[in-house]
């Protein structure tokens, strides 16, 4: 008999890993700004209020596990969020509030 209650576990351990490296609460809020509209570092670091290194070692994390990636345009390196499983995700957050979403 097939069991249907259970999801692959090679899909499931994928998903864990992604969902740990964005559970970061500064990268989760990263995500969120870039999900709304395409950032450069310094647009990150001024809404965030954090120093520009700390932001750009969150994006090297986010872009070596494949959830960014970036483009040159003139002097800015813009940021966009290319996994489709992570964007789904961060979008499905707009006007939820934490209580709501428990």
């Amino acid at each position: 008999m097939e069991n249907k209650c259970n999801c692959p576990e090679e899909m499931v351990e994928g998903y864990a890993r992604k969902l740990k490296v964005c559970g970061h609460p500064l990268r989760l809020k990263m995500l969120c700004l870039i999900e709304r509209q395409d950032c450069c570092v310094s647009e990150l670091w001024q809404c965030l209020d954090q120093p520009q290194p700390v932001i750009s070692q969150h994006l090297a994390v986010l872009k070596d596990k494949g959830i960014v990636d970036s483009a040159t345009e003139g002097n800015k390196r813009i940021y966009r969020i290319v996994d489709p499983f992570v964007q789904n995700i961060i979008a499905g957050f707009d006007g939820v509030l934490p209580e709501a979403a428990s």
